[in-house]
């Protein structure tokens, strides 16, 4: 029995998503480790990463921003694994969650990268990175928006 083109390869968009939400992961739990205070020092070669997790910005609604990243991340993770099963590859409502979830990280993070260059005088380059991440997972978002139509 053949096999319909559909269901013969995973969408690689959605496979680059999960791929990238692992980075993300580990990253966004190596400031939130250290943020916590089980890391001693963070290893950044700045010295920016410190200035910025001791800022006041570090935090929102009482929680480390690294824990929501990790939260963001996850759900990615999970959104992208869904999305890449035969039962879901093509639903529609997968589509959009990742799109509408990424684009909540890519807005989120664009503040807080305004806010290391124009408030915090500080550059963290673990932030940097988990801000090219999220944004590359929001460009692997637009395939699947584009075919959910």
């Amino acid at each position: 029995m053949p096999v319909a083109p559909a269901e013969a390869a995973p969408p690689v968009p959605r496979m680059a998503v999960a791929v990238l939400s692992l980075v993300g992961i580990f990253i966004a739990g190596y400031l939130a480790l250290y943020k916590l205070g089980y890391l001693g020092v963070i290893q950044c070669g700045t010295g920016g990463c410190e200035t910025v997790q001791a800022s006041k910005y570090a935090l929102f609604l009482g929680i480390p921003v690294a824990v929501w990243g990790i939260g963001e991340y996850v759900a990615l993770f999970v959104l992208a694994v869904l999305g890449v099963q035969p039962r879901w590859a093509g639903a529609r409502w997968v589509a959009l969650a990742l799109f509408a979830v990424s684009a909540v990280g890519v807005i989120f993070t664009a503040y807080l990268t305004y806010l290391e260059a124009a408030v915090i005088h500080a550059w963290c380059r673990w932030c940097v990175a988990s801000a090219v991440v999220i944004t590359l997972i929001f460009l692997f978002t637009i395939p699947g928006l584009r075919r959910a139509r």
